[in-house]
């Protein structure tokens, strides 16, 4: 079970089981021990310049495909397989600072993470 949550909310320790941030930023004003990240793998978030260049105005569906085709990069890849196979043992929690997470990079990740590897 992969599940979406912003890292500013108290974590659900029952339910959130491994929570990984999958923002390339630490998240302002929030202390590491609050956050209680257990993964942080800048591989497969958004590169400095797809954020950019989305933030400027490109649209949601070209922001998808180009984000898809960095996390189809082989360091990309292998922090993929170590993600799905957390979510294969137990519950994962991708955790992001942006306000509305079901539509962010964070929801592409879990799609990817929930379909077939």
């Amino acid at each position: 079970m992969i599940r979406l949550r912003r890292v500013y909310d108290p974590p659900d320790l029952a339910a959130d089981g491994v929570r990984v941030l999958v923002d390339r930023l630490w998240p302002r004003g929030l202390a590491k021990a609050a956050a209680r990240v257990d993964e942080w793998p800048k591989e497969v978030t958004p590169s400095a310049e797809l954020r950019k260049w989305y933030h400027a105005g490109a649209s949601w569906e070209e922001f998808r495909a180009r984000y898809e085709a960095e996390l189809a990069a082989p360091e990309a890849e292998a922090c993929l397989a170590r993600l799905r196979a957390l979510a294969a043992a137990g519950p994962v929690t991708l955790v992001t600072a942006v306000r509305a997470p079901e539509a962010s990079h964070a929801s592409v990740l879990a799609e990817l993470l929930a379909g077939p590897s």
